[in-house]
């Protein structure tokens, strides 16, 4: 670990040493091995919940069970190479979203992410006694204030407690974006517009609660530097994703990692989801040719995403990411961040971390330079 000036992470009763969340990929692109490697650094390893059943021999007749074994069975194998934080990101429009957090739980996952959604309602499994006293930490996802304001009233209301931090994710994310297509190049709908807005709205109930509920900053983190203007906007962490895919210990195929290193400014699209949201990905000649009209045969087995409609839709966003993420992306397309056109190269999590923080720590030492 670089040493530090950077202050760490509490979430409850739980510190990261680093205060970096390494973004939940779905379709395995981050599963055990990422998320232990960047846990093993200090920061927050996040294992994704979705379609890791989908190469259980069973998914097509028992998805539900499949989904919750490999889950099950990817958090195991994380536990087993670090001692440190792993967290689980669960998307709420997913058709089994409470047997994916009940499988968790069960597991001692530190933290759940829930975004893709408003986690308002929960399973009989989780009272809210329960919520209140289980080691696993709850933390949603959200792109507006608005959203952190509907959520922490029900809460309040309904189970008297409140989550124990936030992401904002902004629209420079890669994957499903929580914006209008309009709002995407909108400056008002910025990152370093949403961070105040999230963190003055959540003040009230941290007052009421007597809670600190730390702010994450995630969508568009790059450098170091990013890292510092998020915290100076009063979060205590950020959320990468990006960058974590060009890492050795990324569970994608080289040939994913490859997209991502060839991929140029003017390769980054936005699409309309089948399941009826944006998405930031790499335009490719799979994606070309839906551009073109061309519709993707497919089978639905059963409808994992409660938005999606597979009636109408060109292709299954399922397959295809899962076809990419095992580098046969003839079949499929990746989902990137904005900023996918500036990796240029694949390193080592504890490579990246460190260069993360030396960036970093040059921002403090050139404000405290000019504060003399």
């Amino acid at each position: 670990m670089a040493s530090l000036i950077i202050a760490p992470l509490k979430i409850g009763s739980v510190s990261a040493p680093i205060p970096i969340i390494q973004g939940g990929m779905g379709v395995g692109i981050s599963g055990a091995g990422l998320a232990s490697a960047v846990a093993n650094e200090g920061g927050i390893g996040v294992v994704s919940a979705v379609g890791l059943g989908f190469h259980e021999p069973d998914f097509n007749t028992h998805f539900k069970d499949a989904n919750k074994r490999a889950l099950k069975h990817e958090i195991q194998k994380a536990r087993e190479k670090t001692d440190g934080l792993i967290g689980v990101n669960i998307m709420v429009a997913l058709s089994d979203y409470d047997n994916l957090m009940e499988g968790a739980v069960e597991e001692n996952a530190d933290f759940l992410f829930l975004g893709a959604g408003l986690p308002l309602k929960f399973s009989e499994a989780f009272p809210p006694e329960r919520l209140k006293t289980m080691n696993t930490k709850i933390v949603p996802i959200v792109s507006s204030a608005k959203a952190v304001q509907v959520i922490f009233n029900f809460w309040q209301k309904r189970f008297n407690h409140i989550p124990d931090g936030v992401v904002v994710e902004g629209p420079l994310a890669g994957g499903h974006l929580g914006f209008r297509m309009e709002q995407i190049e909108n400056p008002d709908y910025a990152l370093e517009k949403l961070v105040p807005d999230v963190v003055r709205t959540i003040q009230p109930f941290q007052q009421t609660f007597g809670k600190e509920i730390p702010v994450i900053a995630g969508g568009g983190i790059y450098t170091g530097e990013d890292i510092f203007r998020m915290l100076e906007l009063g979060a205590q962490g950020v959320q990468m994703g990006t960058r974590f895919v060009a890492t050795h210990e990324c569970d994608a195929d080289i040939r994913f990692k490859e997209a991502y290193i060839q991929a140029e400014a003017e390769d980054i699209v936005i699409i309309q989801s089948p399941v009826g949201l944006p998405g930031r990905a790499i335009k490719n000649t799979f994606l070309k040719d839906v551009f073109a009209g061309v519709k993707k045969p497919f089978q639905c087995p059963w409808k994992c995403l409660r938005t999606c409609n597979y009636r109408e839709s060109p292709y299954c966003i399922a397959a295809a990411l899962t076809q990419a993420k095992d580098g046969r992306l003839k079949n499929g397309f990746a989902f990137a961040g904005a900023n996918v056109w500036r990796v240029n190269k694949i390193v080592s999590v504890k490579v990246l971390i460190k260069s993360l923080l030396q960036e970093y720590n040059k921002m403090v030492m050139a404000g405290a330079a000019a504060d003399e």
